[in-house]
């Protein structure tokens, strides 16, 4: 049977941009078709702001690279409709475990609260990932939204004019252009297009490699993930496990600086590692196996005129965490809304620069969180080994040490703290859903409240009047009434309300609080309206 990643999903056909007479325009143009070039192009198209998604190749990733997916990319990607087949096929874990040595020390759950419709994550192979946003796409471009996406296609010039950009395309056929009001960069860590403008990242590259190896096994372990420090099978070193659907399973192994990279990579030395840690008796097969070195780097600016960069190509961190692709989802959330405004005219350009504003915010706390666990798991100096050891034995029967433990800090949404479009708050109200917050789910009787909420500005009113429809300056406000007694659980006014007997909040099309206030005032929310769309 043909595997997926060996199956070209969108192979090259002539364009009719390659025979006219001069450049085609397009709105946007993003280039790559991994997770965030193919998931900003199926919000775009959601939203009916025609897209052209070019890439070099025509098939889905090789290898199951990115495999935890959390619970807010989750959330995103329920917003655009293709979360359910991911959830059903990935494996769904909430509970981690952590060993030092031959012995575990404690365990914690992601999710430990009710009321959210997605688990903490779920494990899916890239592959898989991406052929089920690719097949999104196809039931958009079906469906009539103006959505293409033009295999074998790689960019091999950027030229860029105060009001777009006109990018050179190789193809079989020979090379053509073709114009753009905006270019979204999603081409991944060796982005080709941040190399045509000349641009690089600042940050850190840590001196240690781990082996990767996606094992297919029958195994009896639970979907769990575990993490070992020093462990019996690779003293001095770090590994970990996680579960994967089809019976595949990523081993992680910490092998150190100086080796032989194409050398380790052989299976007569991988292995012999394996079976060390599964036992001699172990039946696997090896179905990928990669060497990785981490790096925690970004750029300094994401947009640089009418090309903004998104996902790896602006950013990277270890995977310890699993915040890159995470990230990128998120990135690509953010995206997408302002360029539809921005495209429509209903928003000025400086709505684009709050997307540099707020996405930089969370790849800094994605590399500050990334460098921490390296330094954790890789200690580079024998004081720093003997403090780690310390907490993980304290961390075995004493609660307050576990927090100081750090085998990856794990992906959880950015609050956007200080950004330019957050409108006003108030007191009494929870902190987790103030201005700059994704907000939180709750489950509402026989619905759950994110799937009532994004794409579009809306009025969240608890036990608050208000009118069902706003119109600022041609953006609708539509109103989501609701009552804290439409849950059951009191999730919905612990998230909500806190102290306070009603809430208006302002949401976001991407599912972020704007603005809040515990009861409507039109002059009030119309002003958080244009705050939060960059207009004076």
């Amino acid at each position: 049977m043909t595997r997926i990643f060996e199956t070209p999903l969108y192979p090259y056909r002539r364009s009719p941009d390659q025979d006219a007479a001069r450049p085609v325009r397009h709105p946007v143009i993003v280039v790559g078709a991994g997770p965030v070039g193919l998931a900003l192009a199926i919000d775009l198209a959601t939203q009916d702001v025609p897209v052209v998604v070019l890439d070099d190749n025509d098939k889905v990733s090789f290898g199951s690279r990115a495999i935890c997916f959390a619970k807010r990319p989750l959330e995103i990607l329920d917003r655009l409709g293709c979360a359910d087949p991911m959830v059903a096929k990935g494996v769904t874990w909430n509970l981690g475990k952590v060993y030092f040595g031959d012995r575990r020390v404690y365990e914690f759950n992601l999710l430990p609260e009710a009321g959210h419709r997605r688990p903490a994550f779920i494990n899916l192979q890239q592959f898989h990932f991406e052929k089920y946003l690719v097949d999104r796409l196809r039931e958009l471009e079906a469906a009539g939204k103006p959505v293409e996406i033009r295999g074998n296609s790689r960019v091999t010039g950027v030229e860029q004019q105060n009001d777009g950009v006109t990018l050179t395309v190789d193809t079989p056929e020979g090379p053509y252009h073709v114009e753009a009001d905006w270019v979204v960069a999603c081409d991944g860590a060796g982005s080709p297009i941040r190399s045509l403008m000349d641009l690089d990242f600042v940050g850190r590259v840590f001196e240690d490699n781990f082996l990767i190896a996606d094992v297919r096994m029958e195994a009896e372990f639970p979907p769990e993930r575990w993490f070992w420090f020093d462990p019996p099978f690779n003293r001095g070193q770090s590994a970990l496990l996680h579960k994967q659907p089809d019976g595949i399973w990523r081993i992680d192994l910490q092998l150190g600086w100086d080796i032989d990279r194409e050398k380790e990579k052989r299976p007569e030395n991988v292995i012999p590692r394996l079976k060390a840690m599964l036992g001699e008796d172990a039946k696997f097969e090896l179905e990928w196996v990669s060497i990785y070195t981490f790096q925690c780097r970004r750029m300094e600016k994401f947009r640089h005129g009418r090309v903004v960069f998104a996902g790896d190509s602006a950013h990277q961190v270890s995977p310890f965490g699993a915040r890159g692709a995470n990230s990128g989802l998120q990135d690509a959330d953010n995206l997408g809304w302002k360029l539809k405004l921005v495209t429509g005219g209903l928003a000025p350009e400086a709505l684009i620069d709050s997307y540099d504003v707020e996405r930089i915010q969370g790849a800094d706390e994605n590399i500050l969180n990334s460098s921490r666990s390296t330094d954790f798991i890789t200690p580079k100096s024998e004081t720093s080994r003997l403090f780690r050891d310390a907490v993980l034995d304290l961390s075995e029967r004493f609660e307050f040490a576990r927090p100081l433990v750090n085998s990856g800090r794990l992906s959880v949404p950015c609050i956007h703290d200080g950004s330019p479009l957050n409108g006003p708050d108030v007191e009494g109200m929870p902190a987790r859903t103030r201005p700059g917050a994704p907000a939180p789910d709750a489950e509402l009787a026989g619905s759950w409240l994110l799937g009532r909420l994004g794409g579009r500005f809306q009025l969240l009113t608890i036990d608050a009047e208000a009118p069902d429809r706003i119109d600022v300056g041609g953006i609708t406000v539509e109103r989501v009434a609701l009552a804290a007694k439409d849950d059951a659980s009191g999730a919905l006014a612990e998230r909500y309300l806190g102290t306070a007997k009603s809430a208006v909040y302002l949401i976001r099309p991407d599912q972020h609080v704007a603005a809040r206030w515990t009861s409507f005032d039109r002059a009030a929310v119309e002003a958080a309206v244009n705050r939060a769309t960059s207009r004076p």
